[in-house]
């Protein structure tokens, strides 16, 4: 077991919604999903950070309760999961109140921390940190420290870390995890990648990032505990996005079983403990 405490986070949002279309009503199937990983994580003794969607928690407020009578921390994904570079900033302050509030109401506590629809803070986005530390927002967990198709910012510092915004604000910001292979930093946070790559590199990633002692952020969605999900979209989505959303979804939890057997996970509040601590400071 590691002496690195790195962070474990579920984006509970609904597959079809918060992929294929935003204005599409929220299906059922998140709930059931939501409930296996909140098993998942009592038999290995895990406490995570439950990102939820304005959307889901308006649908399932129980859900939401549950999450927290489970001793899990709850943050924000916003209200929509439209992604953050399709808005004003005006846009984006609005949709973070809204989440902010319904979330504060359903659960008791301040809600401070943030992650993006699809990792969408990113060079495009340079109010974002600006407009998170306004709304009261303490801590994101929205860049990809490298730069994909749909996202990412290339070469961004992979470790978290304070910033300063142009006003002066102070927020944290907690990149996903990624590590180093063959002199090239290489993606490893979650969700798709840990569909795809075999345990054995996933667990040589968070060994190297014990070694350096820097905590890596995992994220994953409760749709990634549904292996079935997939066939229910025949006739409305095509079958390359059913092979490539569904695939490897048969062997996702078993992953996250042995990453909690072979690694201290918590919520990112724990994990960001000390760099919460220093924002306080003068």
């Amino acid at each position: 077991m590691s002496r690195v405490l790195h962070g474990i986070s579920v984006d509970v949002e609904d597959w079809y919604q918060s992929t294929i279309d935003a204005s599409a009503p929220l299906s059922d199937r998140f709930r059931s999903s939501t409930r296996k990983v909140l098993e998942a994580l009592d038999a290995g003794g895990t406490r995570a950070t439950f990102f939820v969607l304005g959307l889901a928690a308006e649908k399932d407020g129980d859900a939401v309760r549950q999450i927290v009578a489970a001793g899990h921390e709850v943050q924000s994904h916003g209200y929509g999961h439209v992604e953050v570079f399709k808005l004003s900033a005006e846009e984006f302050r609005q949709d973070l109140l809204r989440a902010k509030g319904l979330l504060e109401d359903l659960t008791g506590r301040a809600i401070f921390g943030y992650r993006a629809p699809s990792f969408s803070v990113d060079l495009r986005t340079p109010w974002a940190l600006e407009t998170l530390a306004e709304t009261g927002h303490r801590y994101d967990s929205s860049i990809f420290p490298i730069k994909m198709s749909r996202y990412g910012v290339d070469g961004y510092p992979p470790q978290p870390r304070i910033v300063t915004t142009e006003r002066g604000r102070r927020i944290i910001e907690a990149p996903i995890a990624c590590f180093h292979w063959l002199g090239k930093r290489l993606p490893v946070g979650g969700g798709g990648y840990f569909r795809l790559l075999p345990y054995p590199i996933i667990r040589r990633a968070f060994g190297q990032l014990d070694r350096i002692a820097r905590p890596g952020v995992i994220y994953f969605h409760p749709y990634e505990y549904d292996g079935a999900e997939m066939g229910s979209f025949k006739g409305r989505v095509s079958p390359l996005i059913r092979l490539h959303q569904g695939l490897g979804r048969k062997g996702f939890a078993g992953k996250i079983d042995r990453l909690m057997r072979d690694f201290r996970l918590g919520p990112l509040q724990d994990m960001l403990s000390e760099l919460l601590g220093q924002l306080d400071r003068p």
